[in-house]
């Protein structure tokens, strides 16, 4: 097998399902409408959002599969 069936939480270890997106990019290398994204389950939804938002870095959290702009890269 090549990868994952499913899209796995992105919390390093993790082999959860996918619950959540968080999308996010850094202002200062990124431009303003970039955006990178991260999945989490249920379980690291709040860390990996603390993560981001910390460093100023977190724009949106949707439940997955409803992030309404560019797909996951």
């Amino acid at each position: 097998m090549d990868g994952p069936v499913e899209p796995q939480c992105s919390a390093k270890g993790c082999r959860a399902d996918a619950s959540w997106t968080l999308r996010w990019n850094n202002p200062k290398i990124h431009t303003l409408d970039y955006r990178k994204t991260w999945l989490a389950c249920d379980e690291h939804r709040v860390t990996l959002g603390q993560f981001l938002d910390l460093r100023g870095f977190l724009r949106e959290v949707t439940p997955f599969g409803t992030a309404t702009d560019a797909p996951i890269s």
